[in-house]
């Protein structure tokens, strides 16, 4: 028995952490049996409704315990995101006939990097086992999954701050891969430092393009600062890590950070607060989507050069009760002054409208293609709740 007293609290705090954990795998095992009633009573897995009366319940009850609705809100908007998650892999894998042992998967930099996070994120939630397959360069990622050395892509394909990602779209326009998954990161860059050292020492930070220009506003503050490009940002962190200078610094993850023992010297550096990149999973092989899961379609296409050709196609969706959700053009190489465009819409790729309006879309364009239809990830209910 000891006799500080700090130590038998911190004591008693990880007790209750691990009955919480505990609860939180049984919570897990009945949110799989619930999707297994689900797919035989071909019921839709998101249920809003139910989520805004869950969390409902859940604030009144937390009254008396002293627990404020924010709290409980945000805490429970991950556990009910978790469920939903595992009971659409649980379809998804049913229809498709996924093997669930191992996957290879390709992306952006070393170990660190914001997309091998992600690579992490999907395949714990897919897979028993990741192949970590990093890539240099974005084409690089494209090749080793069209050529067999990898399984699955993981591409940011667009950020809150700094927009589109060009690279990826031209890319998008060439490959054979379909799209098969999404994922919505928050991202918190952070100034990342190997030794004892503060803001006003620093004399060169190392990052990847994107994060200087999510940064910028931050970054402006330290005019004395030089600014190198690197590849990824694991790339930056491990330079600073082998270098283990109090003027080096990198932008990055703190996640990615610790991985090479870098230490976090500034939080939440971006120009928007909300700062979250879009990535996309490519595969070789297109999937099929539950109609029990909402799905989302992103088509490439190109129009003619008339007057009002983007306009036709846009009022085939409407006409067809179909959503869009994005549109992005991008010069088509090699032909001066044309674009393609990319479009994303909520709509499963079987549905009829769907079918209906692609056999619309033919005749009034030069080009048509599905890149994919995937899972769409979408905002729960509790997300716009009103606390009470």
């Amino acid at each position: 028995m000891t006799d500080n007293p700090l130590l038998v609290l911190r004591e008693r705090i990880s007790a209750l952490d691990l009955k919480l954990l505990s609860l939180l795998a049984e919570r897990r095992e009945l949110a799989v049996e619930v999707g297994k009633t689900k797919l035989h009573s071909h019921r839709p897995i998101r249920d809003k409704e139910r989520e805004r009366d869950l969390l409902d319940a859940l604030i009144a009850a937390a009254k008396p315990y002293d627990l404020d609705g924010f709290y409980v809100t945000r805490l429970f908007q991950l556990i009910i995101e978790d469920s939903v998650l595992t009971q659409q892999s649980l379809l998804q894998n049913q229809l498709n006939q996924v093997s669930q042992h191992s996957a290879r998967i390709a992306f952006l930099g070393p170990k660190g990097s914001y997309s091998h996070l992600a690579a992490r994120q999907y395949a714990a939630r897919h897979f028993d086992q990741l192949i970590e397959c990093g890539c240099q360069k974005f084409q690089d990622i494209f090749t080793q999954v069209e050529t067999g050395q990898a399984d699955y892509a993981i591409l940011p394909i667009e950020n809150t701050s700094s927009g589109s990602i060009n690279d990826v779209y031209d890319l998008l326009q060439h490959t054979s891969l379909s799209i098969v998954g999404e994922l919505t990161n928050p991202i918190d860059h952070c100034v990342l430092v190997a030794s004892d050292t503060d803001l006003a020492q620093i004399e060169t930070v190392y990052s990847h393009p994107q994060p200087f220009q999510q940064c910028s506003q931050f970054i402006n503050r330290y005019p004395h600062w030089k600014i190198e490009y690197c590849e990824s940002t694991a790339a930056a962190m491990e330079k600073v890590a082998k270098l283990n200078s109090p003027k080096a610094a990198a932008l990055g993850s703190e996640a990615g950070g610790a991985l090479y023992g870098l230490q976090v010297l500034e939080h939440n550096l971006a120009n928007q607060q909300q700062n979250i990149t879009r990535f996309i999973v490519l595969a070789r092989k297109a999937i099929d989507v539950s109609e029990q899961v909402p799905a989302k379609t992103t088509l490439i296409m190109a129009t003619g050069q008339q007057s009002g050709a983007l306009v036709e196609a846009l009022l085939v969706l409407r006409e067809n009760g179909i959503i869009m959700t994005k549109l992005e053009s991008r010069p088509i190489n090699g032909n001066p002054w044309e674009e393609m465009f990319y479009i994303d819409v909520q709509a499963n790729l079987r549905s009829e409208s769907m079918q209906k309006a692609l056999r619309d879309l033919t005749p009034i364009t030069r080009s048509l293609k599905v890149l994919g239809c995937y899972p769409q990830r979408q905002r729960g209910a509790g997300q716009s709740i009103l606390m009470k």
